[in-house]
């Protein structure tokens, strides 16, 4: 076996090409985006923040229940500094949800609803595969699933970027203070993730699984921005940037 940081390393190499892919169907999308492109990918956005539903998460609304009742737990049973950290990653969230919210409502010039929002096909996909990681058992792909959350945050890294116009300018705004929250959340997943493995036939399945799910990711994110690349665009893309 190698070293933790040797591991990290190969961890971050092997999801880094679906992450840079996921940027670049970005950067494509908001150099010629219109008000209604951005009105599609928000509504598909807006539900992805409100419901990840896949297994490690389990919807932003079930998740604070969750977090109010262990709160009697705290300094008990669930040490303090862990239940701070949870609390603030879903106070981010929906701040993340108001930031892109009221984005939708300046372009469509109305209150939203609750029908605003909007579950892709390759949105689906993606819960249905993390979903069967983490229902498995398996504490290792588990991981991989955690680790891949959020997909390096390349697209808020890319959307902090535009400028010009109303809508550019709030959605940069919104990128930058998702892309702030996000951008060491895979540090954090790291480190769990490295702490299980044990052998190379782990560090295998780990990387088998960031794979499999970084590339759904993909699928997703180019279905939402409405397909700026093709499929092999993308293709050639991601065994360009193998690492």
């Amino acid at each position: 076996m190698t070293s933790k940081s040797e591991t990290e390393r190969k961890l971050a190499d092997a999801a880094w090409p679906y992450w840079e892919a996921e940027g670049e169907i970005a950067k494509r999308f908001y150099a010629h985006a219109t008000p209604d492109d951005h009105a599609f990918y928000l509504r598909a956005q807006l539900w992805k923040e409100l419901n990840p539903v896949d297994g490690y998460f389990n919807g932003l609304h079930r998740e604070l229940v969750r977090l109010a009742e262990k709160f009697p737990l705290v300094d008990k049973e669930i040490d303090r500094h862990d239940y701070h950290f949870a609390l603030t990653q879903l106070t981010e969230e929906f701040n993340h949800y108001v930031l892109l919210a009221d984005i939708f409502e300046h372009i469509v010039a109305r209150p939203i609803a609750a029908d605003d929002t909007i579950q892709l096909p390759e949105e689906k996909k993606l819960g249905d595969l993390r979903r069967g990681y983490v229902e498995s058992g398996d504490p290792i792909t588990r991981a991989a699933v955690g680790f891949t959350e959020g997909g390096g945050a390349a697209l808020f890294r890319e959307g902090a970027k535009i400028s010009g116009g109303d809508i550019n300018d709030m959605t940069a705004h919104a990128m930058k203070v998702i892309y702030d929250d996000e951008k060491d959340h895979y540090v954090e997943m790291a480190k769990e993730a490295v702490g299980l493995i044990a052998n190379d036939d782990d560090l295998t399945r780990m990387v088998d699984a960031i794979r499999a799910i970084s590339a759904q990711r993909v699928w997703m994110r180019n279905e939402m921005f409405r397909d700026p690349m093709t499929r092999d665009e993308i293709n050639r893309f991601i065994e360009t940037n193998k690492r």
